[in-house]
């Protein structure tokens, strides 16, 4: 019987410990729990890249739509200083305007541009035919060019992830995408910067309010010189084209208007363009249009971007070439599109950095809410 009770005792005390003994989960290893630690880390950020990988589309439009509400907000900003009435009825009369600007476009001159377009194509070609066969003639080599090649050789050189925007459809449905959110973000910009600083630690949070309002206003200044540099562009392309009698006067100046939004690049392949179609027309008209790109892009480079680097960021041409080059095959025809602005964020953190870093004082930011 005490033998009985004994063996009864042992197996509650063997089961007792059993049951506060640690777990095949638990680690009680200092050294293991902080490796863990690390591996956990190293982990979650090879997931992090890996998500950003494969959303990269989502998140350069909603980098996009963050362009187009500072655009807004710029705009809602400007008209302030001679309208004194409240922020949402300024950002309401900027949309609308920009609105009617392009239903105007669309009515008045949507017509002409588009039987334009339609020549354009082969307008192009056949100059580019014209060329490669007097290379031929002069021993360069005999040259196969057709359309299919051009648009395979150009889609391989801007990359393949932003495909989604690669056909009409798509380019349309990302455009109403990124001015929709574009527009819900220039409603109430702050509400979206405290959403973000309220997921960082307090100590981080004034430095986060002051890079922001750094690169708010930078981004807003940077958008208006492009603004401003399409329109110039666009506008004296077409006067001029008009005046001399190259061809397809309306639908060079849209080009060259659209294609001054990408800084080098765009320059080179809208004065190539006007270039092809002004010898279309004739050896003088194509000499004139050789004038007509020199003296636009030399009013452009000469007074509109130096007047803007002075008034925002003054980024290196082989910079932002570069940063175009690295961007336009990594992202496609999105990364090309946003490589100067987002050059531009990078270089406003890294300086608000160096500044923390060096111990300065912030400089007053002269971006406060109208």
């Amino acid at each position: 019987m005490v033998e009985r009770v004994e063996r009864k005792e042992r197996a509650q005390a063997r089961a007792k410990a059993t049951a506060n003994a640690p777990g095949p989960t638990e680690i009680r290893s200092h050294l293991v729990r902080t490796e863990l630690l690390k591996a956990s880390v190293w982990l979650g950020l090879a997931l992090l890249i890996a998500a950003c990988v494969v959303l990269i589309q989502p998140i350069l439009l909603i980098f996009a739509a963050i362009v187009m509400a500072s655009m807004l907000d710029g705009g809602t900003r400007l008209l302030g200083r001679i309208l004194p009435i409240a922020r949402g009825w300024r950002l309401a009369i900027v949309c609308l305007s920009l609105l009617a600007f392009l239903a105007w476009t669309a009515m008045f001159a949507g017509s002409q541009i588009a039987s334009q377009a339609a020549t354009l194509q082969q307008v192009i070609m056949f100059q580019v035919e014209r060329i490669a066969a007097w290379a031929a003639d002069h021993g360069m080599g005999n040259f196969q060019i057709d359309t299919k090649t051009i648009a395979d050789n150009i889609a391989g050189t801007v990359g393949r992830v932003t495909a989604a925007v690669g056909t009409v459809l798509g380019a349309l449905t990302s455009l109403v995408m990124i001015v929709v959110l574009g527009i819900f973000i220039a409603i109430e910009p702050r509400l979206y910067e405290r959403g973000v600083a309220w997921m960082l630690p307090m100590k981080h949070r004034e430095n986060f309010y002051i890079t922001t309002a750094r690169m708010g206003f930078t981004l807003r200044r940077l958008m208006a010189g492009r603004l401003l540099g399409m329109l110039v562009e666009g506008i004296g392309t077409w006067l001029a084209c008009l005046a001399v009698g190259i061809p397809m006067a309306a639908l060079m100046g849209l080009l060259t208007g659209l294609l001054a939004f990408i800084p080098n690049i765009g320059a080179i392949v809208s004065g190539v363009l006007l270039v092809l179609v002004g010898f279309s027309a004739g050896t003088d008209a194509g000499l004139w249009a050789i004038v007509i790109y020199l003296v636009v892009q030399t009013v452009d480079g000469y007074l509109i971007v130096p007047m803007v680097a002075k008034k925002t960021v003054d980024l290196a041409p082989a910079l932002v070439l570069g940063a175009q080059i690295l961007l336009g095959a990594l992202l496609g025809i999105m990364g090309l599109f946003l490589a100067d602005p987002i050059v531009a964020m990078i270089k406003v953190a890294l300086e608000r950095e160096a500044e923390r870093n060096a111990g300065a004082a912030p400089k007053d930011v002269k971006a406060a809410a109208v």
